[in-house]
């Protein structure tokens, strides 16, 4: 599996885990072709302090069964704004107020959105 297909397959799976745990705007944007960080953002929100690090843990158990490890993980006391680093991608867990704060969408507007069904 060549690098870009399996960092689809991460996103694929990540995204899948975010809407298991009921994330709320789940945006994947491809930075490939802008940045040397990674393949794919994937950016989501959760209404509390509870529901943002269940989405984290989700990700992580679900990417970890497939043999997929973060590298670093930042922000999960406080559980405002979760950053898991896989390498390839790199999801951020937002509360709802610090999602809006930070426009991640805006600041990477040059990365290409993906709809989440593309990756399957």
């Amino acid at each position: 599996m060549s690098d870009l297909e399996n960092s689809k397959k991460m996103a694929a799976i990540a995204v899948d885990a975010l809407e298991d745990r009921k994330g709320e705007d789940i945006k994947v944007l491809d930075i490939s072709s802008i940045s040397t960080l990674g393949d794919y953002f994937i950016i989501a929100a959760g209404t509390n302090r509870n529901q943002v690090q269940a989405l984290a843990d989700n990700v992580q158990e679900k990417l970890g069964r497939e043999g997929f490890f973060t590298k670093n993980v930042e922000g999960y006391d406080g559980a405002n704004w979760i950053l898991l680093d896989f390498g390839d991608i790199i999801v951020h867990v937002f509360d709802s107020e610090n999602r809006l704060f930070y426009d991640l969408e805006r600041i990477w507007r040059d990365g290409k959105v993906v709809d989440a069904s593309d990756l399957k």
